[in-house]
């Protein structure tokens, strides 16, 4: 059965000159730009209350108005794939995403992601754009997760964190001995030569900015906590090698890894073996979309991070 979707944004002064379906695909980031061309065609997005052109140029300060029929949101299957479960109730689902798991399908992973399981948990999802998932983390990334079980809710956390009222805290353990935190400005974008990789750039970028302040101080590492003000692909791990602390066993940005001296064999073992990069989203919080109360969830370290933090400690 089609659900109605009602969603409304103002286009930002920065995005004066920008084509209507770059900018709606911006300002509602849970549908594809190719759905969001189709709904200006049909006039279900509609601008100041007008009909419009995908390629329309905007001026800000436009009301964007999307009315559309939600059908079936993917040919997905439900697969019956154990999820942590932290939190649920009829609006939203919190799951602690465990290493190793991929998110949504894609090429070359159609089977045995999140999305699948959410599915097999709850059917209803298909209703939901991208089976309610508004957020992600890559693949061997752990920690906290937010899904909107319904469509407005779905509408209400996409809102959230496009005005950055989502909180969403990270552990990380780095090479080297930080002298204290600090804020990482740096726009990014898909790196200019390898695509799979984002990186970041001088012209042309997002907005991406990590807060991080120092949690311990060991002999050759360093264990931190992070804060996203934006919300980019990749963002910690590449904010973190941009400023010279690249994650623990980060091998698509970390580089050749950095033996620490007079370490024991252990530590050395863990650290060459540890499998994906060494970070954890361990503390989420936001306005429930139905009673507008704030809420907060925490998840804790993960095995290998928390072996690797008593291996270090132990020098």
């Amino acid at each position: 059965m089609a659900e109605t979707l009602e969603l409304i944004a103002t286009v930002p002064d920065e995005m004066m000159g920008s084509r209507l379906d770059f900018a709606a695909a911006e300002l509602f980031p849970g549908y594809s730009r190719s759905r969001i061309q189709s709904w200006i065609k049909s006039s279900a997005l509609t601008v100041n209350g007008e009909t419009a052109k995908p390629k329309d140029k905007m001026l800000g300060g436009e009301t964007l108005k999307l009315l559309a029929e939600m059908e079936e949101q993917g040919d997905w299957e439900g697969e019956d794939i154990p999820l942590d479960i932290v939190y649920e109730d009829d609006h939203i689902l919190v799951i602690n995403k465990p290493a190793g798991l991929v998110v949504h399908p894609a090429a070359g992973n159609r089977t045995g992601t999140l999305l699948n399981g959410l599915l097999f948990h709850c059917p209803d999802l298909i209703n939901v754009p991208r089976a309610g998932i508004v957020h992600r983390l890559d693949k061997d990334t752990t920690g906290l997760m937010v899904v909107a079980k319904t469509l407005e809710a779905h509408a209400d956390l996409v809102a959230q964190l496009q005005e950055r009222t989502v909180s969403r805290e990270y552990e990380a353990i780095v090479p080297g001995v930080m002298t204290g935190g600090g804020k990482v400005d740096a726009p990014m974008a898909r790196h200019p030569r390898q695509r799979q990789k984002m990186a970041v750039v001088s012209f042309g970028g997002k907005e991406a900015i990590t807060h991080y302040r120092v949690i311990k101080r060991f002999v050759a590492h360093t264990h931190i906590r992070l804060k996203l003000e934006t919300g980019r692909t990749h963002q910690i791990r590449v904010h973190m090698a941009h400023i010279g602390y690249p994650l623990v066993g980060d091998s698509t940005y970390a580089g050749r890894m950095k033996i620490p001296k007079k370490a024991s064999p252990e530590l050395l073992e863990m650290l060459k073996n540890f499998g994906r990069q060494a970070l954890h989203a361990a503390q989420l919080g936001l306005i429930h979309p139905a009673t507008d109360e704030y809420m907060e969830w925490q998840a804790p370290r993960p095995d290998d991070m928390a072996q690797l933090l008593r291996l270090l400690a132990e020098g």
